[in-house]
């Protein structure tokens, strides 16, 4: 087989790869939420010898990707780790090449987003943004607010610590104005105080990279999700990938606290 032949056969294995997981994923049981720790940029980078910065550039190409295949499914919502308040402590140099790269890939994508129906939106700590970033972020958060498919959640300067306790101080502020009792406190109450407010809790959670750990992110959210962790850099992740983990979330029983058996009689 010559050179040209091989790389035929090669990028139709893969077509055919990609149409298998297609194929097996059930369009009924999709999770409606898709969260995403995208970890791994950095060592990417340097097990290639770049700078760290490449890595964060080519995470950009993935998230790209990644919601693409979210979208082209029909999921509800992609939330991705973009920025914590940890990151913050990272080298000077390092937090403004982000910040820069960041709202540079949000402006481009915009038309993008349009095109395919996708309402770009963020939590987090927003004032801690550099007013550059923060005035165009909002610009695209706006030129897509009428968009219906898929929301993609970026969470910027965010941790779910500082979230909690700013909806605590919410909550407390309203007691003492006299606006809710002790009584009204409540899961509910709660949920509709955290940034996150009107988005459902994610069904299941992707953390690339290979840690296991959630990284201070949608902890109260998070109390049912589905995890999978995958060793894959983020720069390396692919839509079949993706794909493979939806099918493999599809494969979970999801018992919320029940038994085996009593999900089975429910179901």
């Amino acid at each position: 087989m010559n050179s040209a032949s091989a790389a035929k056969h090669a990028t139709m294995s893969i077509e055919n790869n990609n149409m298998t997981t297609v194929a097996t994923i059930d369009r009924s049981r999709l999770p409606l939420h898709i969260a995403v720790i995208m970890d791994g940029n950095g060592r990417w980078a340097t097990s290639r010898g770049y700078d760290r910065s490449a890595g964060h550039v080519e995470g950009v190409n993935t998230v790209r990707r990644i919601t693409e295949a979210a979208s082209e499914l029909g999921i509800g919502y992609l939330t991705l780790y973009t920025f914590s308040t940890e990151n913050w402590n990272r080298p000077q140099a390092e937090v403004d090449a982000l910040m820069t790269l960041i709202v540079t890939a949000i402006e481009r994508e915009t038309p993008d987003l349009i095109k395919n129906n996708v309402r770009l939106t963020a939590i987090g700590d927003l004032s801690r943004l550099p007013e550059f970033s923060r005035r165009r972020l909002c610009r695209c958060i706006d030129d897509t607010a009428h968009c219906t498919g898929l929301t993609l959640v970026l969470a910027l300067s965010y941790s779910a610590r500082w979230e909690i306790v700013e909806a605590a101080k919410k909550i407390a502020a309203a007691a003492a104005d006299g606006s809710i009792s002790a009584g009204d406190i409540d899961e509910n109450l709660f949920a509709a105080s955290l940034s996150t407010a009107g988005i459902p809790d994610p069904d299941l959670l992707i953390r690339t990279g290979g840690d296991f750990r959630v990284s201070n992110f949608l902890l109260y959210q998070i109390a049912y999700t589905e995890l999978i962790i995958t060793p894959t850099y983020w720069p390396d992740y692919s839509k079949n990938e993706f794909r493979a983990n939806i099918v493999e979330y599809q494969h979970r029983q999801r018992r919320f606290g029940l038994t085996e058996e009593q999900v089975e009689t429910s179901g």
